[in-house]
């Protein structure tokens, strides 16, 4: 049995903590500065209340993020569930309770662009660390196809843990394995995180069809986008893979669990899907984001980040002007406001 910290009570966070709890591992979730009435409303009445269904009981504890230091005393295993923007923040957290060597695994999907090249989300954090600890803790991350709700209720998972440090990601999906919750580890830091990232953007498009679809007159019923949307995914599934295999990572992963895998389940009705209906039924940026009341919308953040390298990749001769077309539509919906118009036609250009 394992002493697991998990730091971050949103929904993913706190549903991995399920199979960890399934293990018969020691399981303590802290909140962040952001979840204290996550807490709260745990320590009360075990029930999350993002979620709206109880965890599971034998919990160590649930703790305040005042309360970290004590809780680190004596772990075996850190784990982070923080969204994208919270990763300096938990790692500057973290700093001083990673020297001993634990390992590490993260949920945060993205990507920065430094203005030469991408950085992954698991060098963001490990770069808030000392040099020391850099070189001796090789973070790792769960990718793949995973609905918070879905794995509490222990819907059957499969997912990969990914780390430079391939025996890092083989001893964690030896510790957090289930019968439901099926690991694949992987050294693929690239390919994987690539994948992790862009689907959520890649799926904002899809998420176009459903609203054109209702902006038409047709409602929900035998009359449907399925083929506007089948169209837009596989494009998305292309560029994935070419992006992959730019930045030095396995295409092939654009093509499994992490990327076509991952782009099916963010496009059942979740949030990014939601903003993509906003903005097919015509909505404005603006307009589509006050309809999402207040959501984390991580879709927006990597195609700001992808629109950032573009110009720099076609300049250093890495892509031309016809590459990735989808990818570029999406970056001109969210900086220059433009209407929704999927470019269908440059979808074939080599074929």
């Amino acid at each position: 049995m394992a002493k697991v910290v998990v730091l971050g009570a949103g929904m993913m966070g706190s549903a991995l903590c399920v199979p960890i709890l399934d293990r018969g591992h020691e399981v303590h979730l802290v909140g962040t500065h952001l979840d204290s009435e996550i807490i709260d409303h745990l320590r009360k009445t075990g029930s999350h209340l993002k979620m709206k269904s109880a965890l599971p009981e034998g919990f160590a504890g649930f703790y305040q993020h005042d309360e970290f230091d004590q809780v680190m005393a004596g772990a075996d295993v850190l784990v982070l569930g923080v969204s994208s923007a919270g990763v300096t923040w938990a790692g500057q957290k973290t700093a001083g309770h990673v020297g001993s060597g634990i390992p590490v695994i993260s949920v945060s999907k993205g990507l920065v662009w430094d203005g030469k090249e991408f950085v992954l989300l698991p060098d963001v954090l490990a770069s808030c660390w000392p040099e020391d600890i850099r070189n001796n803790v090789a973070p790792a991350a769960v990718v793949g196809p995973c609905i918070a709700g879905e794995l509490v209720r222990r819907v059957q998972t499969c997912v990969s843990f990914v780390s430079r440090e391939r025996s890092v990601a083989v001893h964690l999906a030896e510790l957090f394995h289930t019968p439901y919750y099926h690991v694949r580890p992987s050294d693929d830091l690239v390919g994987l995180e690539v994948c992790a990232a862009l689907k959520n953007a890649y799926a904002l498009a899809v998420g176009f069809g459903r609203g054109i679809n209702e902006r038409q007159g047709h409602g929900a019923g035998s009359v449907a986008m399925h083929n506007h949307e089948a169209a837009v995914f596989a494009q998305a599934a292309v560029e994935m893979a070419m992006l992959v295999d730019l930045l030095g990572g396995r295409p092939t992963a654009a093509l499994g669990m992490p990327g076509v895998g991952d782009l099916f389940v963010t496009c059942q009705g979740g949030r990014t899907s939601r903003l993509g209906r906003w903005l097919g039924l015509g909505l404005s940026l603006p307009e589509a984001i006050e309809k999402m009341q207040g959501a984390t919308l991580e879709a927006l953040d990597i195609i700001s980040v992808i629109s950032q390298a573009l110009p720099s990749l076609q300049d250093r001769g890495f892509i031309t002007q016809d590459d990735l077309p989808l990818m570029r539509h999406l970056c001109a919906i969210v900086n220059d406001g433009a209407p929704v118009d999927v470019p269908f036609g440059r979808f074939f250009g080599d074929l």
